[in-house]
């Protein structure tokens, strides 16, 4: 019974670590997220500033690499959630 009662409290407190672990990780998924984004932004302007006749091909190909990030890091912060919740 002593070995029962050890190793249920070993399971919560590993559960406690899980959630701490996945609230973290959905946090770095949403910084992550913000800094892919920044540095998409800062690229696509720098293109523009060099070739201006290309604005609209690079603001279209900006879309969609901003887009991109952002779903993988939706994946990452549900991920990181679900690790709280269950």
């Amino acid at each position: 019974m002593e070995l029962l009662t050890v190793m249920m409290q070993a399971a919560e407190q590993a559960s406690g670590l899980a959630k701490a672990g996945g609230a973290v990780g959905a946090g770095i998924a949403a910084i992550a997220a913000g800094i892919g984004v920044g540095n998409i932004g800062k690229s696509a302007l720098e293109s523009i500033a060099r070739q201006p006749e290309a604005a609209n091909e690079i603001r279209a190909n900006m879309i969609l690499a901003a887009a991109l990030v952002e779903g993988v890091a939706l994946f990452g912060v549900i991920a990181g959630l679900l690790a709280v919740v269950l």
